[in-house]
């Protein structure tokens, strides 16, 4: 008896046991195989724990559905981000199971094992499995093949409403497939709404909105960097590719920092929302919307009218062009647009006007040639009758290809910045007229000029009688509040020297704290400055009309007497050469933090050289002009060495060579010729230092005399990069990602600035795992006398050299 009760007993605990185990597995498993499926209230959860596939009700409604979610993301409602049966919800789930059968098919069926929804596919395999992969994407496969060409059948190539990292949005013109997204009826019903968003392939591939056949919102054409009419900013937290060729056309975009959780939805109102996952607000931020405002409604203004919401109207016509309607343009009625002051005829002259910073015209009507110059771009429309305007096609490095429209052009806006230059062809009177208006503007202006400036000489002469010395002018155009001393004062306790927490060429820095609460950071300019009155406007002109987040903020200057100061975000974390080359303070940074800091770096950099209103060369970037934030985020400083070049220009030549020893590229420090690629050699330089937390210069090795350049090159050419990392990066690096990084500084120092990457390849390249190209040896690599250094045995001392130049011209 007692031994029938303890087999009892055992069977019980087995039972339960299995029970236990089946649990663990249905909830921790990332995949569905042929002798498995899941009901409702089991899940599976992608590898990395980020996504979760299972069944799930919309808020509000008591239907089923197959969707995944974010798996991390914990809030009164689920983050959908794909659904399967959207067109036919479930009311009741009992008996209905998900499962994979061959030949490798995916299938939601119900208890008389009818289909409900299921995948397809060309190809038969003998092992089938269905895995949910940590990007979101729900994948059909031979169980053992992980190459992303032979997928059976994936959800990335039918998604709903969500565009996620690495998924492609566009069109196979081989086998006719088009992703694309479409919106939810409502936030209740999943089932396809009235708006999709598509990469149409009409003409020169765009983006679109559409209601039905009807387009609602248009975000431009792509000009190699992003869509012609979106915000800069997009630039800031992922990479944007654009691919177009014989074979397909798609838009995808990559995270920058992998931890990101970043989505892009189109919402069951026609907007397309980029949103953000914010762990300290446990909220969704919106990056950006479209339509962000009035100006973004498709055509809004008709033909060759022209859209600004710093206007009223918001339409108006473009220059040289007048209403077509003019009494139902007054009424505000813009639909029919507008048409040339003169009439164009092919069988006159005709010329070309240039339009600059706008969102390029619809390209429905448009034809394209990637490798035409924009001369050879302007030869051929003014040969065709029908071509009304031409841009460049692609203005990634310069004006490269041709884009070319046909018919009236339509849904053009004025852009603040990051706009393009088009060309309209218009009748040659309109050219003469332009030059008559340019004559008599510039008689205008002469007379203006003239008075103005005997006012200001009449200025200069009682401020000299009153106060006998000279003071600083500002420029109207700074934009920048002007802090009262006594602020300044108050905040900084009287310029406490406790309250002092640096010291650079500029003069003394202190942290203070005004009334309401802010920190700043105010830089003194000393009167023993080596950087005088220019550097201080220099700064204050490049700085004010910057905005990034990997740039320090300007908040405002203070000129009293002879106190000239600059007002600065207060960086809590101070420079970063204080973290990398202290022995101490090395140890917090670990390479999660540390490749963060270069890729910040790097998108500052490629938003001074690309994507700012200015094209800006630093000329001084070093570890001790980059601050860190609370969060240790990475931000440009000082640009009182700053230059900018106009238009097309890269670069520019001086005879006073300013900069600091060790960053300093060689054609620049020899010819005194400075370009992007200058910056971007003192980048490499920076990066090789912030992984080795070694300085270049005063670099000391027992085995040679190289620099620390030529030390990352000897290393590099044996095979042996990982041995610059620095010690306290041993625990947490990914090896991947360091030797890439020292292989892309070694990149940037190379000797011949043509051989340098762009900053635009230096984000694409620290961002992406694909095949470098071989490094050339770098520039200043030579032996040389390091007896006394090496004596000293001290990095620390060996900083007291490095320092800003700077040639002054006297006055």
């Amino acid at each position: 008896m007692a031994s029938s009760m303890e087999a009892s007993f055992f069977l019980l605990f087995l039972l339960a046991f299995c029970s236990c185990i089946h649990t663990i597995f249905s909830t921790t498993t990332d995949l569905i195989s042929k002798n498995q499926f899941i009901v409702d209230g089991e899940t599976i959860v992608s590898s990395g724990g980020t996504f979760e596939l299972g069944f799930f009700s919309p808020s509000g409604s008591s239907n089923r559905y197959i969707g995944i979610w974010y798996k991390q993301i914990l809030t009164h409602v689920q983050t959908v981000v794909w659904v399967a049966n959207r067109e036919n919800p479930l009311n009741n789930t009992s008996s209905v199971v998900l499962k994979v059968s061959r030949p490798g098919i995916l299938s939601l069926l119900n208890d008389k094992n009818e289909t409900i929804w299921s995948t397809n596919t060309s190809r038969s395999v003998q092992n089938p499995v269905a895995v949910l992969l940590d990007s979101g994407n729900l994948v059909v496969k031979e169980a053992n093949d992980n190459n992303p060409e032979d997928f059976l059948w994936q959800s990335f190539h039918f998604p709903t409403d969500t565009h996620l990292p690495d998924m492609k949005l566009g069109k196979n013109f081989k086998t006719g497939h088009e992703v694309y997204l479409s919106s939810w009826k409502n936030d209740n019903d999943p089932a396809p709404g009235e708006f999709t968003r598509n990469i149409d392939p009409t003409g020169y591939p765009q983006a679109l909105t559409k209601s039905s056949t009807n387009v609602t919102a248009r975000i431009g054409p792509w000009n190699g960097l992003r869509w012609s009419g979106a915000p800069i900013p997009l630039l800031e937290c992922c990479f944007y590719q654009f691919i177009f060729n014989e074979e397909e056309v798609y838009y995808s975009f990559s995270l920058i920092n992998s931890f990101d959780l970043t989505r892009l939805v189109l919402t069951s109102n026609g907007y397309i929302q980029h949103l953000k996952w914010l762990d300290w607000t446990k909220r969704w931020h919106i990056y950006y919307y479209l339509p962000a405002d009035y100006c973004d409604t498709h055509s809004l203004c008709g033909a060759y009218g022209s859209c600004g919401t710093d206007s009223s109207p918001v339409c108006g016509c473009l220059e040289k062009f007048v209403p077509k309607y003019p009494q139902q343009w007054e009424k505000g009625d813009w639909t029919n647009g507008c048409v040339r002051n003169t009439p164009l005829d092919c069988n006159r002259e005709h010329v070309f006007i240039k339009y600059p910073g706008i969102k390029l015209p619809d390209t429905k009507h448009s034809q394209y040639d990637k490798t035409m110059t924009l001369e050879g771009c302007r030869q051929v429309c003014s040969a065709n009758c029908s071509c009304t305007a031409y841009s460049s096609l692609d203005i990634s490095n310069g004006d490269k290809g041709c884009l070319l429209w046909f018919e009236e052009l339509v849904d053009i806006r004025k852009l603040s910045e990051g706009g393009q230059d088009i060309f309209i062809k218009m009748d040659s009177s309109e050219q003469e007229s332009e030059a008559g208006s340019k004559t008599k503007k510039a008689k205008i202006l002469a007379v203006i000029f003239s008075l103005l400036m005997a006012m200001i000489l009449l200025i200069v002469i009682l401020l000299w009688y009153k106060r006998k010395n000279k003071k600083l002018k500002l420029k109207e155009d700074f934009e920048l509040p002007l802090f009262p001393l006594l602020t300044i004062t108050r905040a900084t306790n009287n310029f406490s020297v406790n309250n002092k927490i640096g010291e650079g060429g500029f003069g003394p820095v202190y942290k203070g704290v005004l009334e309401d609460g802010r920190e700043i950071a105010v830089k003194r300019l000393s009167r023993t400055s080596m950087q005088g009155i220019d550097e201080y406007k220099n700064e204050v002109i490049y700085i004010a009309k910057l905005q990034h987040r990997n740039l320090v903020r300007l908040l405002g200057c203070c000129i009293q007497g002879e106190e000239k100061m600059l007002i600065y975000e207060y960086m809590p974390n101070n420079s970063l050469d204080s973290y990398i080359f202290d022995q101490t303070k090395n140890k917090l940074l670990d390479w999660p933090k540390i490749f963060h800091i270069i890729n910040g770096i790097a998108r500052g950099l490629l938003y001074l050289h690309q994507d700012s209103r200015l094209r800006i060369i630093h000329r001084d970037l070093k570890a001790s002009n980059v601050l860190l934030d609370i969060e240790m985020n990475p931000k440009i400083s000082d640009f009182g060495l700053a230059r900018s070049v106009t238009g097309n220009e890269m670069g520019a030549k001086t005879r006073h060579v300013v900069g600091t020893y060790g960053y300093m590229s060689p054609e620049y420090a020899v010819d005194g010729k400075f370009s992007v690629k200058s910056d971007v050699f003192s980048f490499g330089v920076l990066v090789l230092e912030i992984v080795s937390g070694k300085k270049n210069r005063g670099f000391v090795h027992q085995d040679h005399n190289l620099n620390l350049l030529g030390h990352a090159w000897k290393l590099y050419k044996e095979d042996r990069s990982l041995e610059l990392a620095a010690e306290q990066l041993t625990d947490s690096c990914n090896t991947s990602q360091v030797l890439r990084s020292i292989h892309v500084g070694l990149l940037c120092v190379q000797q011949h600035p043509d051989d340098r990457p762009s900053m635009f390849s230096v984000v694409h390249m620290l961002a992406n795992e694909g095949l470098l190209p071989k490094a050339k040896e770098p520039g200043f690599f030579t032996e040389r006398n390091v007896y006394d250094e090496a004596k000293s045995g001290s990095q620390t001392r060996s900083s007291k050299n490095e320092f800003t130049i700077t040639l002054l011209d006297p006055r």
